[in-house]
């Protein structure tokens, strides 16, 4: 078997090219049963800044009161970490907003950016109410070799905990 030369150079870069490659998107998506109307629960995560009223993990939020694109707050993490976040959609009808990460702080939440969609929906009975998370994200570090508390792993990781332990305090809200 005979081998040009660039076939030969292309051969022999392949396995280097091959690993020289960027961040690839993460996801994460929770969901709880809360055993309360529809209308209860919409009144509690509607507001966009207030979260720090339901969420565990966030100490102080504050925004701007918009409740349409552009709506931004700034959350304050039991950390002491601050991320600035901007309203994408919002539907008091459907019960639904998407908002993503406009100021990046990997010291505070390892990702370099997220986009999270909350979705609310009827459940099973008229007293029961679902409630979804999903998110759309790249780790803390974007280059080929990221650290380990910057890496895909640790974005996946804080993601997960962070809409565990958010759904989980609605949930504990709402329900007593």
């Amino acid at each position: 078997m005979k081998f040009t030369p660039a076939a030969l150079i292309a051969f022999l870069l392949f396995p280097v090219a091959s690993l020289a490659h960027g961040p690839t998107p993460q996801k994460a998506k929770e969901s709880v049963v809360i055993n309360a109307p529809g209308d209860a629960v919409w009144a509690a995560i509607k507001q966009f800044d207030g979260i720090s009223g339901w969420h565990p993990d966030v100490k102080e939020s504050i925004g701007d009161g918009k409740h349409e694109s552009g709506g931004t707050r700034t959350i304050t993490l039991q950390n002491g970490g601050q991320l600035v976040e901007e309203l994408d959609f919002y539907s008091d009808k459907d019960h639904e907003y998407s908002y993503r990460l406009k100021t990046e702080n990997v010291q505070a939440f390892p990702t370099s950016s997220y986009s999270i969609a909350m979705q609310l929906t009827a459940g099973e009975t008229a007293d029961s109410s679902v409630v979804t998370l999903k998110s759309r994200f790249y780790r803390g570090d974007t280059s080929n070799t990221p650290p380990e508390n910057l890496s895909d792993e640790a974005a996946v990781k804080a993601m997960n905990a962070f809409f565990k332990n958010g759904l989980s305090g609605l949930k504990q809200k709402l329900e007593k």
